[in-house]
């Protein structure tokens, strides 16, 4: 009995043994599994004067998760297996809406109180706000909808929001400042168009944030803290068809060929009254031999006293 037992423990102290032993070499496996997944799977990242990142980490086995903002002109940043992050501008950014081959977008069409269609070119100068918590918000709610994180530049998603967060604003600002004014007065009255600029500010910035949400869009200079400030908007003349230019050209030039003629309509009045009042005085002959000695057409020669009278008529 005794040499039975003793066989059979040691027949399970060599399957206890050998599952010890198994799972050291899973365990062994796993790690170096695990090392070398650590090892591929980190990655390294450096941010640019006027670049700031978010990193969010998280893998395939756990949730992703916002970690922190990466500054400007920082050094290198080790991003974890199946972390991430996204680079965003630092600094002033231009919304341009010249129509030029590198600007965001085509002039704004707006609509006068007299329904003439002009085109509006300019540009709206900002930055974006970097407050940490601030710019996180932002990418969450709008830069992840469109794609606009800057991916080795800048993105065509980064165009895309700015023409929904700017032009749409813009385009509505415009055209309800423009409904005040006609399209003459837009063109061609400096004063007039000062007006309008200042209310297309004041209804751009209102409508720009409103479209946003947030202050996401700061003043040119804002540095990340204080007051965010408002965008700053330069707005070149509204531009009517070349039609109506043509047409408002010819109305000018007939202008002052109307003034011109009304000179010399106002002239022979004149010189009319004034005949008038030499056949008053002269009578019909000596107002005609007047005229013709004060046009040069008659010499008078003086001659002594009781001598002839010659009077020689000019050839003409």
């Amino acid at each position: 009995m005794s040499a039975r037992k003793s066989t059979g423990d040691q027949a399970q102290g060599g399957r206890r043994g050998g599952r010890l032993l198994l799972r050291g070499v899973l365990l062994a496996v796993i790690a170096i599994v695990v090392l070398g997944f650590l090892a591929t799977g980190c990655t390294k990242v450096s941010t640019a004067p006027d670049e700031v990142r978010l990193h969010y980490a998280g893998g395939p086995f756990e949730a992703i998760k916002f970690t922190k903002c990466i500054s400007p002109s920082s050094g290198a940043t080790f991003l974890g297996p199946g972390d991430t992050s996204y680079s965003y501008p630092f600094g002033q950014r231009t919304f341009d809406f010249s129509g030029t081959e590198d600007s965001e977008s085509k002039p704004i069409s707006i609509v006068s109180k007299d329904n003439v269609e002009l085109q509006v070119a300019g540009s709206a100068t900002f930055t974006l706000n970097t407050s940490c918590e601030t710019l996180r918000r932002f990418h969450e709610k709008i830069g992840l909808k469109y794609g606009a994180y800057f991916d080795g530049g800048e993105s065509t998603g980064w165009r895309r929001m700015l023409n929904f967060y700017f032009k749409q604003p813009l385009d509505r600002a415009m055209d309800a400042a423009s409904q005040e004014f006609e399209w003459k007065k837009l063109f061609n009255d400096p004063n007039a168009k000062q007006q309008w600029e200042q209310r297309v500010g004041q209804l751009a910035r209102q409508f720009i944030k409103e479209t946003a949400g947030e202050d996401y869009f700061c003043q040119p200079n804002y540095g990340g803290t204080g007051e965010c400030g408002d965008v700053a908007l330069t707005i070149q003349k509204p531009e009517p068809p070349q039609s109506l230019i043509d047409a408002l050209a010819a109305e000018q030039a007939a202008k002052q060929q109307n003034l011109a003629q009304q000179q010399i309509n106002t002239k022979v009045k004149t010189e009319l009254e004034s005949i008038k009042d030499l056949v008053k005085v002269l009578g019909p002959q000596g107002a005609i031999l007047w005229k013709a000695i004060q046009d040069g057409r008659v010499q008078v020669v003086p001659v002594p006293q009781g001598g002839a009278i010659n009077i020689t008529p000019q050839s003409r």
